[in-house]
């Protein structure tokens, strides 16, 4: 089974959950009390009920298993969870642009009619990687994703149905950009960099009031929404060649932005959750 991210809308109570537990599980060594995690999304706005439903979807999505620890009912991580997590570490808080020279990605697959939900699943994967569609079975990435991919079609049982090549630029008729444009949905993904833009300004360009809500608490919503905001960007924008973009590409601006954020408001909002969960770090 591949655990992934790709159904929790964000904002939503399960999407701030897995976003909570993402950011802070793994230094409890796993584990997070009931009463501790409905603290925690409390601060970020998510009430005692929401948790409640949250939590249960979790579980059976293989994120969290019920478990107690020191006398505390809680949830850990489920087997394979924190693999996925720091998966996801790499994409969001390593984002990596590709490079003008950089090698490419293309995986061509073959499933008959007999496996449809098979190859149902194996395009969603590859959407959900930030992959381009070329044609119905040829998919195309950057090259750095090659391991995600070979890591997909394993995951699905499908690696005898497909081939990936890593491979030059592609050679088409015509500009490279006007090829991508229709590889990808540009527009699609620039409106999301400029929804996550207006959704959370820069945290070094407000007054006084923006340095007073940088209290621990505040510091926390405000950095768990926002990485809860960007998560899904990173995925879906795999960081194609800036020679490939439209002039003034928001992804640039969204990377900065994200950075910004995460130095005004991660140390602070770590700090709330040691005031709330107090063995964390220890």
């Amino acid at each position: 089974m591949i655990l992934d991210d790709l159904d929790a809308r964000p904002g939503s109570a399960t999407s701030l959950l897995r976003t909570v537990v993402g950011l802070y599980a793994r230094d409890l060594g796993g584990h997070l009390a009931a009463a501790d995690l409905v603290a925690l999304l409390g601060a970020a706005g998510v009430a005692p009920g929401a948790v409640r439903s949250a939590v249960s979807r979790a579980k059976g999505k293989g994120l969290l298993d019920a478990a107690e620890v020191g006398g505390r009912a809680g949830y850990r991580l489920a087997p394979g969870a924190a693999e996925m997590l720091a998966r996801g570490d790499r994409r969001i808080f390593g984002y990596r642009p590709q490079g003008d020279d950089d090698p490419w990605c293309l995986v061509s697959f073959s499933i008959p009619e007999s496996r449809r939900d098979a190859r149902h699943q194996l395009r969603r994967h590859l959407a959900g990687i930030g992959c381009g569609t070329v044609a119905t079975g040829l998919w195309i990435s950057p090259g750095h994703l090659v391991d995600e991919v070979e890591g997909i079609l394993e995951g699905l049982g499908l690696r005898d149905a497909a081939t990936v090549f890593v491979a030059g630029p592609p050679r088409v008729a015509g500009p490279l950009a006007d090829a991508v444009a229709r590889w990808w949905d540009l527009d699609g993904l620039a409106a999301r960099h400029h929804a996550f833009l207006v959704a959370h300004p820069d945290p070094d360009a407000g007054s006084g009031e923006e340095t007073a809500a940088r209290s621990p608490a505040e510091a926390f919503a405000r950095w768990v929404r926002a990485v809860d905001d960007w998560r899904p960007l990173p995925y879906v924008d795999p960081g194609l060649p800036a020679a490939v973009l439209p002039p003034d590409w928001p992804g640039t601006a969204g990377v900065a932005r994200f950075a910004a954020l995460r130095a005004a408001f991660a140390g602070a909002a770590a700090a709330h959750v040691r005031a709330v969960v107090p063995t964390l770090g220890a």
